[in-house]
Formats: structure tokens, sequence, C-alpha cells
């Protein structure tokens, strides 16, 4: 299995290996509490922490978020054998899609701009010029920041000769684009969910792996062991990130209990249809340029935070919601669940009646690892519906845009823009657009919550540039495949 640099995702994936093992094993409950028993014994030697008991504590709360549960109700007291109880008769996944670990959080110190002792007090003054809030002013020969008038442009940072004026960052703080996480009054994280977009940047950047998404994994494998039908739909970034073919993958998942597996790439076809005929409409009428709808994240960032960006979105659905209605359609009584690189999915997931669960790339790991099934020396099984080079390369920034522009015809104009990534900065720059009506850099906007695209979302396991090239490679064999046939 792929490793990651980031150690807490070996953590992570340890822990979610060994409920799954409890889970196939007898007496799931009492297999469950012994986890932060078994992982930390008595008279270990602690690798992160101050103490076995600091260890044991940590490796509790990210079990109860592997179970599926808010960590911020638990009173400390409730064993985990009860919260394994729990997970096994709730009838739908909690609302909220992550959870924040309070014995994980660091409590890092309030993100600022911040004068450092290398001031020198210089006659220029170089800081103050470039406030443009009025938030410096000069005491005792040296600058000084007013946090209340701060917006942290960093221009001060940019100009002053010394390398003085720093930006003290709280990572998860930093990384959000919209400003959903905070410091409570116990100075730990709190996610804000009226704000919250679901983009997943908070889980990937808190290098104490704090904030948790809420595991659905127990109520898949519980409809997986019931007689109930289960189909897989698996995102096209899911291409990249383990070391075998596609069709590997597929005769993989199906071991692990799957009784189909549907690729969302199919969906992404209709997408691109649909996309490239709005796009065409919305030219002809004369619109100055359209943002394409398939990025979970940006949708909740509309929703939320840039209304003004709505009337400029495609009305065009979501690769997942097409191959949804392909799903069901041909099996409605089957549980449907979705592979998914990122946490956003999981909240469009939940708008969606034709959507039972989503099992994130890093439960899929670990459900392989738990069943000791390796993916590299499976067999192969074809996929029943095949979909095309450009579905199938949807998860690369660049991709949608791409596939949309090969249905466009080549007497109109056609000039792509990249969003890639949202960042404070990003979404600054689509409310200009927005606002003005126009942009003058592209007629499509093509945006992507994540650099990079789809493949590097909070929950893939694969680098970038590795995952980059295994989607490549599948979709130009599909390419080849397609012209031979």
């Amino acid at each position: 299995m792929p490793s990651s640099n980031n150690q807490t995702t070996p953590l992570k994936r340890e822990i979610l290996v060994r409920i799954i093992k409890a889970f196939l094993k007898e007496d799931f409950e009492e297999n469950v509490r012994l986890i932060p028993y078994e992982m930390r014994p008595k008279g270990c030697e602690v690798p992160f922490r101050c103490c076995v008991y600091k260890e044991r504590a940590i490796i509790k709360d990210r079990t109860i978020a592997g179970l599926g549960i808010s960590i911020e109700n638990d009173d400390e007291q409730t064993l985990l054998s009860t919260y394994a109880k729990q997970a096994l008769e709730r009838e739908k996944p909690d609302e909220n899609t992550l959870t924040v670990l309070e014995a994980a959080c660091k409590g890092c110190v309030p993100s600022r701009v911040f004068v450092t002792n290398l001031c020198q007090g210089c006659v220029a003054r170089p800081c103050v010029g470039a406030c443009a809030f009025g938030a410096i002013s000069i005491i005792k020969g040296k600058s000084v920041i007013d946090g209340k008038k701060c917006v942290g442009c960093m221009k001060c940072v940019k100009v002053c000769p010394y390398s003085a004026i720093v930006k003290i960052k709280v990572p998860c703080e930093d990384s959000c684009p919209v400003s959903a996480i905070a410091k409570d009054k116990n100075g730990n994280a709190k996610i804000d969910f009226v704000k919250c977009i679901s983009c997943g940047k908070c889980v990937k950047a808190c290098p104490f792996g704090a904030v948790h998404e809420k595991s659905q994994i127990i109520d898949v494998l519980q409809y997986i062991k019931s007689d109930k039908k289960v189909i897989a739909m698996i995102a096209p970034a899911i291409m990249g990130q383990l070391p075998c073919t596609p069709q590997q993958l597929h005769y993989a998942i199906k071991q692990t209990g799957f009784d189909e597996v549907y690729e969302v790439a199919q969906g992404a076809d209709i997408t691109i249809k649909h996309e490239a005929e709005d796009f065409v409409e919305r030219m002809e009428r004369g619109d100055e340029f359209m943002t394409t709808s398939c990025c979970a994240g940006y949708n909740e960032l509309v929703t939320k935070h840039l209304k003004e960006m709505k009337p400029f979105v495609s009305h065009t659905k979501t690769p997942l919601y097409y191959t949804a209605e392909i799903v069901e359609k041909e099996h409605p009584k089957a549980i449907k669940v979705f592979f998914s690189p990122c946490v956003a999915k999981r909240k469009e997931a939940q708008l969606n009646p034709s959507i039972d669960y989503v099992i994130s790339f890093e439960e899929l790991g670990a459900l392989l690892i738990a069943m000791e099934i390796e993916v590299s020396t499976c067999k192969e099984l074809v996929f029943k519906n095949q979909a095309s080079k450009e579905g199938r390369e949807f998860a690369l920034s660049g991709g949608v845009a791409r596939a949309v522009e090969s249905l466009i015809e080549e007497d109109m104009i056609f000039k792509t823009h990249h969003i890639n990534g949202l960042t404070k900065e990003s979404i600054r720059e689509l409310k200009k657009y927005a606002k003005k009506g126009e942009c003058s850099l592209g007629n499509l906007i093509e945006v992507m919550a994540c650099e990079g695209g789809c493949i590097a979302g909070n929950s893939t396991m694969n680098s970038l540039k590795t995952a980059f090239k295994q989607i490549s490679d599948y979709g130009e064999k599909t390419r080849l495949e397609k012209l031979e046939s």
C-alpha cells in the first residue's frame, strides 16, 4: 500500500484496519474497546506524546471518529465498546462530516502577522507605507501591528528589508479558504459548519491529524454482511492511488464483498456532454463566461459564500450524480456506495437520495489491508460499462476543460482559465469576475477545490506525480483501444 510523508496517515490507517478487523471477528464491541491498549500496551515506547495514557486517549478519539461518531459529544467516560454498539445501531451517518480531536489538537498560538525583534526601526518605514488599513504604527522606534485593523494582506511582510515581519500560521486555519475553522475559548480548533464548504483542506493541513473525517465504513460493512446488494461507484481519481491496473482494482473491490463496481467516469461522460451544450447555449446568448460545476467543494462555496457567481455556474450535475442515476435505474433496491477522494463528496451524497454512503480512498486502503487483499497480484476484471479517455481524466486539473473543449466546434471562441485550488486569493479572484460579469482570461473557468485536481483530495494516498501518470496512462490506453475498435 502506498505510504504518505505525513506520519498521521499510517496512524489513521492502522486504526481503521483494526476497526475493520474487529468487525470481521466475533465480539466487535469488545475488540474495539481494546484497540488503544493493543496499540499502546503497558511499558511500550511512546512515539508521539508525553506518556502512554495520552497516546491511548488520542487513539480512543481517532477510533470514535473511525466509528463515524463526533468527538465533540464524547464525555470521556463512555467506553469505546458503547460507541461501537452505537455505530452498529445507527440508521444514517451524522450530518456533519468532520470532527476535531481535542486531545490531539495542539492549541496553536493565534494566527497573525507579527513584527519580530529583527525590526531595525528604519527611517524608510516601508511597512507603514505599504499598509492601506492603518494597522502599523511606530512605538519606541519599532513597528507594531494592530491586530484589530490588520487584514493579513501580507504587503508589510513583502516590503520589509530585514524580513522582520512574519506570518504566524495555524495550519488548519491558514488552509481554510472560507475561515470556517478557528479556536474556541479553550484554544482548540472548532469548525463552523455554517461556513464550512467541506473542502477537506484542514484535514490535510493539520500536522497533528486533529481534524478527522467521520467514517461510514461500519455502515457499509453491515450491508455487505447482510443479504442486501451493495454497489460501488468509484471516482476517476482512484485509478491513480494503488499499485495495480484498473482491472485489478475492479477485481479487488469485488473481493471485499461489493456486488458490482461502476466507474464514475461514465457519469463524467454525461457531464461533459451537458456542460458543452450549456457552454454553447450561454455563449450564443451573449454570456461572457461560464464556470464548471463538477467540484462539490466549489458548489458548496457558491451556495454559502459566492452567491453572486451562481448565474455563471453551469447547470450541469456532477459525474457522481449521473452515475448514481444510472445505478438507481439498474439496481433500484441496492445500497449505493461512492468511493471518494475528498470529504466534500460526503456532503454531496447527503443531498442525493440515490447515494447511500461514502467511503474514502484511505478507508478503501484500510479495508484491503484488513482483508489481506494484495491488489498488485489480483486477477483482472474488465468494467462492464466503458468510459472515455476524457471521462477518466476528469480527476486531473484541466481535465474537465479539455473534455468540454473536445465537443466544441472549431469556429466557436473557446478559451479556458483554471482556478487550480480554492484559496482566499482565488476566491477573491472569482468574486471579481462575478462582480464584473466578465473574465478576460477565459470564457470557460474550470474550478477545482484542490490544487492538482481530485487526485489531490484530502483522502488520497498517492503522490500527485505518480497519480497523474497512472491516470494519464489509463486515459491514453482508453484512447488507443477506442481507435482499434
